[in-house]
């Protein structure tokens, strides 16, 4: 009987660590189908201002026991006309941001009215941001709050804001309804991927660099190690996007390089295979990972137009495959392919130190495929095409080994 003891502690700590893990999960869960229910009251900021947006206030989740408010950029197209019902995105930047007015702007001047909101309790003022006295928890990421209750912990709070703004922004009058989307850069592409699972209230959500599996592999395994295998393992349970992408179903475009430093290529393969809807994914060779060159593609823009505004769609890659050294993909595209490559490595090992080379792919237009002899030695792969208007799209990446 005494050496079933130490057997019978262990059984018993990993039942009290998932218990705490499914708790945590339940409690977001249980917080954004009341988000979904609830349209904040808001405040002018009169603090603020920015030409021709709107600055607020809403009300957020308690912290500690205080409420909390988040601080938002509103804006409307130039030209909108009183009475109109216009698309409407809502803006989550990501680590090291704020709510960004020009950001808002980028996408008013496309049509859209969009709100930028605040995730980590801050104001848009000074660099680094000043905090706001009556905001929530600091980010990114929040693993210094790890021993706190799920609901003071910074996921938490970021991932309900998040639907709260989207309650909101459904409540204004110039905003059609079936008509919203969402972006969401790194830390906040993060909060995209999770809250297209919690809030199916969103037309699409759009990905930039964001993705799952941080505790396999990305820029936070020294905060995971840090915090302990229990507690990592109640921080991933409860707020990895790996844990609740399986209930997404709305159309995701997922944007990334293949060599970011904060979220690997082969984590966003592992996180866009699991959503249950229509995926595009547009990935660039050695692509940067900032504000600016996270909002700037070109294929965000037209994204959003073909879900929303029924503009002629981003090229889609049916299949890719190899057979006897050749890969190949067929593809649909409203707008001509003009050019096909192929991206590879013959590195492994960490995914953000790979070599990526690219070769030409030939292009057969009567038969909508493109292919490329693969050289030897290759690790992984994929297609880039692009249309004639300079829209680029990615085939899924091929892991050989």
């Amino acid at each position: 009987m005494r050496s079933l003891i130490p057997i019978l502690s262990v059984v018993l700590h990993v039942a009290l660590v998932r218990a705490s893990v499914q708790d945590g999960q339940q409690v977001l869960r249980a917080a954004a189908v009341e988000a979904i229910k609830t349209v904040p009251a808001t405040q002018p900021a009169p603090d603020f201002a920015a030409p021709g947006m709107t600055a607020l206030f809403f009300a957020a989740s308690s912290w500690h026991g205080k409420p909390t408010r988040v601080f938002a950029w509103y804006g409307l197209p130039a030209d909108y006309q009183p009475g109109q019902k216009i698309p409407a995105m809502l803006l989550v930047h990501g680590g090291g941001g704020t709510a960004f007015a020009s950001w808002v702007r980028l996408w008013n001047k496309r049509g859209y009215a969009a709100l930028a909101i605040d995730t980590c309790g801050q104001l848009p003022r000074g660099k680094p941001w000043i905090r706001d006295n009556q905001g929530g928890p600091p980010g990114w990421g929040g693993f210094d709050q790890v021993a706190d209750p799920a609901a003071d912990q910074w996921p938490y709070h970021a991932e309900v804001d998040v639907i709260l703004a989207d309650s909101l922004l459904r409540s204004f009058a110039q905003v059609d309804t079936d008509r919203v989307g969402i972006v969401g850069i790194s830390w906040e592409g993060y909060l995209t991927c999770i809250a297209s699972a919690l809030d199916p209230r969103f037309e699409f959500a759009i990905s930039v660099y964001g993705c799952g599996y941080l505790g396999e592999d990305s820029a936070w395994l020294p905060n995971f190690k840090q915090m302990g295998p229990d507690r990592a393992a109640a921080w991933l349970h409860a707020f990895d996007p790996s844990e609740y992408l399986p209930d997404s179903k709305m159309p995701m475009l997922w944007v990334d390089g293949t060599n970011d430093l904060n979220y690997p290529f082969e984590s966003l393969r592992k996180s866009y295979l699991l959503p249950k809807g229509p995926r595009t994914l547009v990935a660039r060779v050695r692509m940067k990972h900032s504000h600016s060159t996270g909002w700037a593609p070109e294929e965000i823009y037209a994204y959003a137009d073909a879900e929303t505004c029924g503009a002629d769609p981003l090229a889609a890659i049916n299949q890719a495959d190899v057979n006897a050294g050749i890969a190949s993909a067929a593809y649909v595209s409203k707008s001509q392919i003009s050019k096909a490559e192929l991206n590879f490595t013959a590195d492994s090992g960490v995914w953000k130190l790979r070599k990526w080379q690219t070769l030409p792919a030939m292009i057969d237009l009567s038969s909508a495929k493109v292919s490329a002899n693969l050289p030897k030695d290759v690790t992984a792969w994929f297609f880039n095409l692009t249309d004639e208007r300079g829209l680029l799209v990615s085939s899924e990446l091929k892991i050989i080994r």
